[in-house]
């Protein structure tokens, strides 16, 4: 299949200071046109946006055999010259000099030179990132992961790998996945489930080697149908000793900051795509998040914000209620303007492991809010007293047998620490406009659903 020392991808062509010299790409015809005296493909091989022309004239000795039958979908090897396009949009195109098919299409091939529903889409996910809307989904979620394994490992963070199967319930709502087995007794000698977060275990990281964070697929049994949930999702997860809620703060803010500011930069293509079809001026509100210094409010404060607002809210505003996303939205977007930190909410509201402030109803938690998602991120100072964090767990309705090795860290060397979490999803939903989370992870998992 050619010259293997002459193999580029599109992007490596399209990005050439100059014209000369012959190459060979390899891809996926997004469109074939064939004119009377001539034939242009679009290769896309999924390495950036744009696709790259390749110009077919009839001397080669399958024009007539071969070319003229490709059409959209079909895999093909094209060696040619690179040289200035004439056309508008690119810079570079293909002068074919060879021209090798290599895998074709049915006639019911289903991804036509159309637009297509994002629902249509969705059943026929295996198909659906040779689309421009998903392959640009998926290269930001690319550059976005790569971005957050960047800003952790120049940090001096260590990257743990946390289990899947665990015994500990560290949100304490009870929506887990248990992993059961035929055998009895059960497989692992007690009830296992699929982890629905990896914090717990990253304390134990935080308190041997300082600063760790993990990245990895967690899950959750909520029967919820909606765009802006799944059933198995991506969670990164840094915690750090020696850290209190102003650290852990400033830590999210950071990595916000890097990982959009790191996004804009690698994916100016795709970005513009989406600010021009799925949700005009992402573009700005990003770069306005890279730039803006982050409001901070207390739950308190936001809580009398809301209630002076004037606004009707689908759901009330009072102290000791959760916020809703609309309220989350409202502090963002009308409010302020830019990003929001929410800090010390009511602790009955909260998980068992947040820090209790003096004043007995609130924790050291914080939640960061942004524009057209909400709650991005969510944090906390981790409870590093035996005897408060004992009672917490037992308020929780927790066993707390079941978290003698949680505790037993609070004996041993305890020290303040602090960490957060967020949900990979939920940023690649902000970053690209996508209104329906299930678009935005490569292979979705909902209610009544888990294909491949």
């Amino acid at each position: 299949m050619g010259n293997p020392a002459l193999v580029a991808s599109v992007r490596e062509v399209l990005a050439r200071e100059a014209a000369g010299g012959e190459v060979t790409v390899r891809g996926w015809l997004r469109t074939a046109r064939h004119a009377k005296a001539l034939s242009f493909l679009e290769i896309s091989d999924g390495s950036c946006f744009a696709g790259l022309q390749a110009v077919v004239e009839p001397s080669l000795a399958n024009f007539e055999s071969e070319v003229r039958g490709l059409g959209t979908g079909c895999a093909v090897e094209v060696t040619g010259e690179v040289v200035e396009s004439p056309g508008k949009g690119q810079r570079f195109e293909l002068h074919a000099t060879r021209v090798e098919p290599v895998g074709g299409v049915g006639e019911d091939y289903p991804l036509q030179k159309k637009r297509h529903s994002f629902e249509f889409l969705r059943s026929i996910a295996h198909l659906r990132p040779r689309t421009n809307t998903i392959g640009a989904v998926w290269r930001v979620r690319n550059a976005a992961a790569f971005a957050i394994h960047q800003f952790f490992q120049e940090r001096g963070f260590l990257h743990l790998h946390t289990p899947v199967i665990t015994a500990s319930d560290a949100e304490g709502a009870g929506e887990l996945f248990r992993v059961t087995s035929d055998a009895h007794p059960d497989f692992f000698g007690r009830q296992a489930f699929l982890t629905v977060s990896g914090q717990l275990e990253a304390e134990i990281g935080a308190l041997a080697m300082s600063r760790v964070y993990t990245f990895g697929p967690t899950f959750r049994a909520e029967n919820s149908n909606t765009s802006r949930h799944l059933a198995e999702f991506w969670m990164v997860e840094p915690e750090l000793a020696f850290c209190d809620l102003d650290g852990d703060v400033a830590l999210a803010e950071d990595f916000l900051k890097f990982t959009i500011g790191a996004v804009l930069e690698r994916c100016a293509d795709d970005l513009a795509f989406f600010d021009e079809r799925i949700e005009p001026g992402v573009v700005e509100r990003l770069e306005h998040i890279a730039a803006a210094p982050f409001e901070r409010l207390t739950y308190s404060e936001a809580v009398s914000v809301l209630e002076a607002s004037g606004k009707s809210f689908e759901f009330p505003v009072e102290w000791g209620v959760d916020l809703q996303s609309e309220h989350e939205r409202y502090l963002a977007e009308e409010h302020v303007g830019r990003p929001v930190v929410v800090t010390d909410y009511p602790a009955a509201i909260k998980a068992f492991y947040m820090y209790a402030n003096d004043d007995g109803k609130t924790v050291r938690a914080m939640d960061v809010l942004v524009a057209g998602v909400g709650e991005i991120v969510g944090g906390s100072q981790r409870e590093h007293r035996e005897d408060v964090l004992r009672q917490r767990i037992a308020a929780a309705g927790l066993d707390v047998e079941e978290y003698g090795w949680y505790l037993d860290l609070r004996r041993h060397g305890s020290a303040p620490h602090a960490g957060f979490g967020l949900g990979f999803e939920r940023l690649v939903q902000f970053l690209t406009g996508m209104k329906n989370i299930r678009d935005v992870i490569p292979f979705p998992r909902v209610p009544g659903y888990a294909e491949f």
